[in-house]
């Protein structure tokens, strides 16, 4: 459809308004699937899979379309919402077109970032620039310009910056290792929050669907081969003929409550590292590397704030019917049993994982990601399964990089719940493993654990647009759902 859309763009300016219309019928006619005369939310997402809109984008195309409020867009409403649309386009190009040469360069995106706090480097400016520039000139002409935004519900440049800003954002899926960057008035407007809200609440979801695989691979990082031989399955049938199907959740409350205070020390860390990063210049923005060292290090703070929340999470986990209460009664046993250090068992280990897992996740997304965005030039969003597939595969890998290092600290957090196990260091663990299991000990518990990336970042990623929606946080940085006119 877009090529057909591309072949009648020369010398629209000069032609005849039948020759639009022309057009948008032949758009119309391919969109309606059903050729029922009418388009629906279905349709939309169907005929423009592929341009990284939400579904909140698409929803908003309807509402400023859909004259008649039935839901659906006829004929006549579709060509006067593109008639619309066409002119608001128009302003914001020649808006954003300071030199009015009839192209936008490189420095003219820079500026056009800049006015909402966000510096760009050269390289991420020339990048937004090249997924629309589709002649190869450098610049962006007034047909590559609408030819990109004629499906966006943009309508104005406040919110094509924020557009822009979104496309260019790291993001690692549910680690979210790296934060988001934030304008100051994005902080200050409550932006900020209701985002990493969205971002919790999505986890919350996300772990909570895949807390039987979680609590399996608990089980068998502990439970080593010496002392329970078996597959996957017969762990599953152990699981469950010890306390029920509701024993596969065990553990999975506390795992979603630390992750809202665990948010927000590592935003709140995050924007106080960056900042003694930046020295003076409060301006500069961080390269890629220096932003993985602060998310790396407001990661490693958030954990140390909520790390006896991760000792009480395992033991819960592990633990058999009627052996605790609670939350409480479980930390309440723990201190008079084992003492406070008891609450960081494992810390260690714990901290040295961040790093290579976050470090191979981050290069291994972005590698993907770019690699995609390379074969696809004229989209700047890969769209929500894309993500997906990146995120599933980076996700594996890092996994791979820091699983010895998370079995460890598992087996050392759960230390006092197992009869009779010795109160081992970290390394004495690892040589304890490697003679008794080999090498492959240091694995056990990961196959659970790879079963579970997949659908835990596909959960994540589909409850994280419908929160955000709902939150009134809506993909292009638009709030309350509706732009500003």
């Amino acid at each position: 459809m877009w090529l057909l859309w591309a072949r009648c763009q020369d010398g629209e300016s000069s032609g005849p308004d039948q020759d639009r219309e022309k057009r948008y019928a032949e758009l119309f006619d391919q969109l309606d699937l059903n050729k029922d005369g009418r388009i629906d939310i279905r349709e939309l997402r169907t005929g423009l899979a592929g341009r990284g809109l939400s579904r909140g984008s698409l929803e908003r195309i309807v509402e400023a379309g859909d004259t008649n409020q039935d839901g659906v867009l006829d004929f006549d409403e579709f060509t006067q919402y593109l008639r619309a649309h066409e002119k608001q386009l128009k302003l914001m190009f020649h808006s954003l077109d300071r030199n009015n040469d009839g192209k936008i360069d490189v420095a003219e995106i820079q500026h056009c970032l800049r006015s909402i706090g966000v510096n760009v480097s050269l390289e991420d400016a020339t990048r937004i620039l090249l997924s629309m520039d589709k002649d190869g000139t450098m610049t962006i002409d007034w047909n590559e310009w609408r030819d990109y935004f004629l499906f966006n519900p943009i309508t104005n440049m406040e919110e094509v910056a924020r557009y822009w800003k979104r496309s260019m954002m790291l993001d690692i899926g549910e680690q979210l290792t790296v934060p988001d960057e934030f304008t100051e008035e994005e902080k200050k407007s409550g932006y900020v929050w209701r985002q990493l809200m969205a971002g919790a609440l999505a986890g919350s979801v996300s772990r909570t669907g895949t807390a039987p695989l979680d609590r399996i691979k608990v089980f068998r990082q502990v439970h080593g081969s010496t002392d329970f031989k078996g597959n996957v399955l017969n762990s599953f049938q152990y699981m469950l003929k010890e306390g029920g199907l509701q024993s596969m959740w065990r553990g999975n409350g506390i795992n979603v409550l630390k992750i809202a205070p665990e948010t927000a020390i590592k935003f709140t860390a995050y924007e106080q590292i960056k900042s003694v990063m930046r020295g003076g210049s409060e301006s500069r923005p961080l390269r890629v590397h220096e932003r993985f060292v602060a998310g790396s290090l407001a990661g490693a703070t958030a954990q140390t704030a909520v790390y006896p929340m991760e000792v009480l999470k395992t033991r819960l986990t592990l633990r058999k019917t009627g052996q605790y209460s609670g939350i409480a009664d479980c930390a309440k046993q723990i201190l008079q049993r084992e003492g406070v250090a008891a609450f960081y068992k494992g810390y260690v280990p714990n901290l040295l994982s961040i790093v290579p897992y976050a470090g191979i996740d981050l290069a291994v997304y972005e590698t993907l990601k770019f690699s995609w965005l390379n074969r696809n030039i004229g989209l700047a969003d890969p769209g929500v399964m894309v993500l997906v597939g990146c995120g599933a595969v980076s996700s594996t890998c890092g996994q791979l990089a820091s699983y010895p290092l998370a079995l460890i600290r598992t087996r050392m957090q759960a230390q006092a719940s197992v009869k009779g196990a010795p109160k081992l260091s970290m390394l004495a663990l690892l040589r304890n493993i490697v003679t008794k299991e080999g090498i492959a000990g240091l694995y056990r518990g990961i196959s659970p654990n790879l079963l579970k990336v997949v659908p835990a970042v596909s959960v994540s990623y589909v409850a994280y647009e419908y929160t955000r929606i709902m939150l009134g946080v809506d993909i292009e940085g638009r709030r309350g759902g509706k732009g500003k006119g």
